[in-house]
């Protein structure tokens, strides 16, 4: 229990800072419920496979590599490792043709998985890593998933208080590939504001439907995320942990709440932090910036399935 929990206290929902992923589903079951989770190996992932199994649910668990959700730890309950690297496209492909064809119709997606600070300018199929991986592969699987959702769906989408770093302009359409400057928290930052705009403009395209998406704050959390930190940024953090951090178990309490709680079933393209609705910054709202990346995304999906094989893409 951190010291700013503590003063934050609770929400008007009853839960706040200090909750955990076991106390905001306690009393749920989510028996013949099935949940796609990304990130699974470790930290937020693994700790939300492990709450929603216990509560009953299917869960698929999704990481790099098959073999690295099985590393560590037993998870109990009804969970089917899986590979989703967002990243590779077509890794993404191939989980959701698995998907498709062997599991029944998802009753959630939590995008969890991602990449923070990376120190240097990297690149997948000439876009800048973070903006690839956190957003356009969660884009591509959430929108290939699409028909294979039930009718009262929920799409969560992690993103982070992180988005307030993205450039002024909010998205540099003109400099997804990094060659125009590249600062390791503005490019986070974009790709933190990219994932609550593609929550918000996929509630939007599902007005009307039972089905919802919302966008969230984890918390700051000490996980593998902050691995790209200089080792005296994670030494300074790991030494704030009790008086700033939260706990695994409470940094996934905000996603878990969002999947799963009933009072939620009708809510859609809010922005959560500490498991209660919270305001974003200004652009995180800004409709036609959300429009223009989604149509932004879909061109680049299509680009890569026009110049990359299948096999490689």
């Amino acid at each position: 229990m951190s010291l700013v929990g503590s003063i934050k206290g609770r929400g008007p929902n009853g839960f706040g800072s200090n909750s955990t992923a076991e106390e905001v589903t306690a009393g749920l079951s989510l028996a013949g419920r099935t949940f796609l989770v990304t990130g699974a190996r470790s930290g937020l992932g693994r700790e939300t496979v492990r709450v929603l199994a216990k509560r009953g649910a299917r869960v698929l668990a999704m990481g790099r590599t098959k073999s690295s959700v099985n590393e560590g730890s037993a998870l109990e309950g009804e969970v089917a490792p899986g590979e989703c690297d967002l990243s590779n496209p077509a890794s993404i492909a191939s989980c959701i043709e698995r998907v498709r064809r062997s599991e029944r119709k998802l009753d959630g997606v939590v995008c969890n998985a991602g990449i923070m600070a990376l120190p240097n300018l990297e690149r997948a199929f000439g876009y800048e890593l973070q903006f690839f991986t956190n957003h356009i592969g969660h884009f591509i699987l959430v929108t290939g998933l699409q028909d294979h959702l039930t009718h009262k769906a929920r799409v969560v989408v992690v993103s982070s208080a992180a988005h307030t770093n993205a450039p002024k302009s909010g998205v540099e359409f003109d400099n997804l590939d990094g060659a125009k400057g590249y600062g390791p928290w503005k490019a986070y930052g974009q790709s933190k504001l990219c994932n609550l705009l593609f929550a918000k403009e996929l509630a939007r395209r599902w007005r009307g439907t039972d089905r919802t998406a919302n966008a969230l704050h984890p918390g700051v959390i000490a996980t593998p995320l902050g691995r790209h930190m200089p080792a005296i940024a994670r030494s300074i953090l790991k030494a704030a942990s009790p008086i700033f951090l939260k706990t695994v178990a409470q940094g996934a309490a905000t996603q878990c709440y969002v999947a799963t709680h009933p009072s939620l079933d009708t809510v859609s393209g809010e922005y959560f932090a500490d498991c209660n609705v919270a305001k974003p910054s200004a652009l995180a709202s800004d409709r036609a910036l959300a429009e223009r990346l989604w149509d932004e995304s879909v061109g680049i999906v299509e680009r890569i399935r026009a110049e990359v094989p299948r096999s490689a893409a």
